[in-house]
């Protein structure tokens, strides 16, 4: 039931709705004039103006009055069209609207023949409804408004809340001068300035609370909203200069976002992270256990990227954190930049571009070859390699490959059973392997001996699988004819941080700042798929492509609370669960459960109505590691 004693005042312009009404309503006044442009800004102008107390109240409806040449006429699709111009936050917790319907009321400068019945579909009373009100001619055009109307004045919000003395405590919710007005005159206990549409720094500056959305004001409040915590808590920390559609999908969900260009060191990271609750990177950013124990916020971890050995895997499963990557999403710009630079080895561009800077004119086909007819060896078969395949055989190229994994071979791949037998038959090898410890070193001296004198030598996959010393020997020798390099053991941090490498101005050599997947549609593609993964397990659960989680992907819900329920993986947690479920007689709609060697991931869709006090002996049963409602 509702707290009898909250009474909330709630304005109607560019707070309940998102829009001003009457620079709505030129839209259809103004829709056949020359000018409508020019004197729809003019409008918004003294709106903006009105709003922020920088002209009088009276002065700015007569005003937008006289430009708006409105008739009677357009109300009614203005009224359709405000429909469809409800705040977002309100449309869902159209449930608060009515447990309160008693307890809200709508005061505005507006007008209340546009305002009611759009109100009204939200459980408002008319009687609590307080606005302006037209004046007409004969033929219906809208000539003015009620002068005797007190909101039509200046401070006329506070003068009817006057009159109304409304017993208990009251709390305003507007984006304007004139809501502010009712705290400072002492009517109302506290002032909430709601930014979900429109941020006015000057009525900002003397909110007791600023509130990007209704679902704040209830949480603010204790007061059951649609969703579970308020998505403007939710705080989002970008690192890497990662694509801003990531930032823009976020902070569209609703989430603060903080953006940083570069990398954090672990200290750095430690201490930004404590109060995060999604952490974004790409592949310079340690995510470690250090790191981690100071993330008691922290929900999930998004790797703008392919790999994951930068992240703490096991530290992050301790912790209850999910982790999502982008295997696919820069898959074709790597195999892309490999193809070419295959190209550009085999015919020895590098250093023959590097001979003409110098003046040297060296027309030879000397070292200069085909890619046709060629073999190349693929040490990893994934998302990357696979793909290499098919397009390197449509060049005209004898493709072999080897993976740990049993892969299916595309096209006419052959698979090596070794990798001794893929560095004995290849006349060029690029590597394809991910992060994982045991794959460091896995090309080394003895490797290099192996291959056919001449080689092309690809690294396009992690720094650390190359000894880079024995490569460097290679390549002087002869051994190795051209390499291409776009990782290493050790990068730089950002772009101001110098680069080092001792395989630096070596001939036929490439080498490229880890751009593998730079390309601007790799990195929009990952910037749309890693936020929706997250966005789609803050908001229903859902563990789908998840690095380090059991996998669950759930149905749509309706009616139903969802919990989430993270634990170790040890016998006798299922048990316990049902046993609270049981001596609370709450009805499960749905269960879900999936296991991996470490945890048990859980989601319950149960009845709305629940005891609050199974949340603590959910917390409270052993080994959870995390907790948390979903509505």
């Amino acid at each position: 039931m509702p707290n009898s004693n909250k009474i909330f005042v709630i304005d109607f312009d560019s707070t309940f709705i998102k829009s001003e009404t009457l620079d709505l309503m030129a839209l259809f006044s103004l829709q056949h004039s020359p000018e409508s442009e020019k004197i729809i800004n003019r409008i918004r102008d003294i709106t903006n103006a009105g709003m922020e107390g920088k002209i009088k109240l009276s002065e700015s409806l007569q005003k937008r009055i006289e430009l708006l040449r409105a008739n009677r006429v357009h109300i009614e699709p203005l009224i359709e069209k405000i429909r469809e111009d409800v705040s977002l936050s309100f449309r869902r917790n159209k449930k608060f609207f009515r447990d309160f319907a008693d307890q809200i009321f709508i005061v505005s400068n507006g007008f209340k023949e546009i305002i009611a019945p759009i109100v009204s579909e939200y459980s408002i009373k008319l009687e609590n409804v307080y606005a302006n009100t037209f004046t007409y001619n004969a033929e219906g055009d809208i000539t003015g408004f009620d002068e005797e109307n007190i909101l039509s004045r200046d401070n006329g919000k506070v003068e009817l809340l006057k009159t109304l003395n409304l017993q208990g405590d009251i709390y305003v919710i507007g984006d304007g001068y004139s809501d502010y007005q009712v705290k400072e005159a002492g009517l109302a206990n506290k002032f909430y300035a709601f930014t979900e549409n429109i941020e006015r720094d000057p009525v900002i500056e003397k909110a007791d609370h600023v509130a990007p959305n209704l679902d704040e004001i209830l949480f603010h409040n204790k007061i059951e909203a649609s969703i579970s915590y308020p998505k403007n808590r939710i705080s989002v920390l970008l690192l890497e200069n990662i694509h801003p559609k990531a930032r823009d999908l976020l902070r569209q969900e609703g989430y603060s976002v903080e953006v940083l260009s570069s990398a954090l060191d672990e200290d750095g990271l430690a201490e930004k992270i404590r109060n995060v609750s999604i952490l974004g990177i790409r592949s310079k950013t340690q995510v470690t256990r250090k790191v981690l124990q100071n993330a008691n916020r922290l929900m999930a971890i998004g790797a703008f990227c392919i790999g994951t050995n930068q992240i703490d895997l096991d530290a992050c499963l301790e912790k209850g954190i999910a982790v999502f990557n982008a295997p696919f999403s820069n898959t074709r710009s790597v195999v892309e930049l490999a193809i070419g630079e295959i190209i550009m080895l085999i015919r020895n561009l590098p250093d023959k571009s590097r001979n003409m800077h110098d003046g040297i004119w060296d027309k030879s086909a000397r070292g200069s070859f085909e890619i046709r007819g060629k073999n190349l060896g693929i040490i990893g078969y994934g998302n990357i390699g696979s793909q290499l395949s098919i397009l390197a055989e449509s060049l005209g190229m004898n493709v072999y490959y080897f993976d740990v994994i049993e892969k299916l071979a595309l096209g006419n791949a052959r698979k090596c059973i070794s990798l001794e037998e893929l560095l004995i038959k290849s006349d060029i090898i690029s590597l394809h392997v991910d992060g994982r410890p045991e794959n460091g070193d896995l090309i080394g001296a003895g490797e290099f001996m192996k291959m056919r004198n001449g080689v092309i030598f690809l690294n396009l996959s992690r720094g650390h699988v190359v000894d880079i010393e024995a490569l460097r020997k290679a390549i002087f020798d002869g051994k190795v004819a051209g390499a291409a390099i776009d990782v290493f053991p050790s990068e730089p941090r950002n772009n101001e941080e110098g680069f080092t490498s001792e395989l630096r101005n070596l001939p036929n050599t490439i080498l490229t700042p880890h751009i593998g997947g730079s390309t601007l549609e790799a990195q929009e593609n990952i910037a749309q798929f890693v936020p929706m993964k997250i966005i789609d397990y803050i908001n229903s659960g859902s563990t789908t492509n998840s690095i380090n989680f059991p996998e669950i992907q759930l149905p749509a819900f309706k009616d139903a609370h969802r919990l989430i329920h993270i634990h170790h993986n040890v016998p006798g947690i299922l048990a316990k669960i049902n046993q609270v479920l049981a001596s609370h007689n709450i009805n499960v709609v749905g269960q879900y459960l999936k296991t991996n060697e470490k945890i048990g991931y859980m989601i319950l869709a149960v009845n709305r109505e629940y005891d609050r006090e199974v949340i603590t002996e959910f917390r409270s049963i052993e080994n959870t590691i995390r907790f948390r409602i979903l509505y």
